[in-house]
């Protein structure tokens, strides 16, 4: 089986890009699973069920997301290997732009929108960083300068990745996007051992278990003050 995994901001479209391409995977008679993970509440697995895809959802609560995804991800697996896809998608929205779900042999995709703002790139960190492809969408949206500039941008940010744009709509790009997936794409049964790209953030403090109150005296732990010097 291969294992893609997908994030991006919210709302960037990875859930279009993904059904997308899905369409083309099936074109070649590939079979495909999803999980997506999420933080609150997720309407996409609908999405996916109604598209016929198999498809289970994760919602993290009060727990970072892709904190969530790391814990479950060899689970994921397992139950893709189970249902004898071809290829699993798993899907999960970096809501702080500061994590990164990838794995190191796994191919990552990080999916972001030309509506974002042309700093957007830079205020991402690894999620977009540590990404193999990086697909833009929403470029019908704005011009084409706009659009040149910002995958300039994102590709100052990560100059190594390769850019994509597609379109979550009419599925410009998705066929182009199901064939980079594939190339050289690994075939696993377990990601026991394997290594996330960059370590989640190292804060733990009386805030993430459970601290309401504000004051120096209820800050234990791991906190961080800003330099007013």
């Amino acid at each position: 089986m291969n294992l893609i995994i997908v994030s991006g901001p919210p709302s960037s479209g990875k859930t279009s890009v993904i059904l997308k391409t899905i369409d083309a995977f099936r074109a070649q008679n590939l079979s495909v699973g999803v999980v997506k993970f999420d933080c609150l509440a997720s309407d996409d697995d609908l999405l996916y069920e109604r598209a016929g895809v198999r498809v289970k959802k994760g919602i993290s609560g009060a727990l970072c997301p892709d904190h969530f995804f790391a814990s479950n991800i060899e689970d994921v697996v397992k139950w893709g290997i189970q249902e004898n896809f071809d290829l699993l998608i798993t899907e999960s929205a970096g809501l702080c732009n500061r994590c990164s779900p990838y794995l190191t042999e796994i191919k990552g995709v990080c999916v972001i929108d030309n509506l974002s703002g042309i700093n957007t790139p830079k205020k991402i960190g690894p999620m977009l960083q540590a990404a193999d492809i990086v697909v833009i969408t929403k470029g019908d949206i704005v011009s084409q300068a706009e659009r040149e500039v910002f995958a300039a941008r994102v590709s100052a940010v990560n100059p190594r990745a390769m850019i994509l744009h597609v379109n979550g709509l009419s599925g410009q790009g998705a066929y182009e996007l199901s064939t980079l997936l594939q190339e050289n794409a690994p075939s696993l049964i377990t990601v026991k051992d394997q290594k996330l790209r960059f370590p989640m953030p190292s804060a733990m403090c009386s805030y993430c278990l459970g601290e309401t109150r504000i004051g120096e005296a209820y800050q234990l732990g791991n906190s961080k003050k800003m330099d007013w010097q």
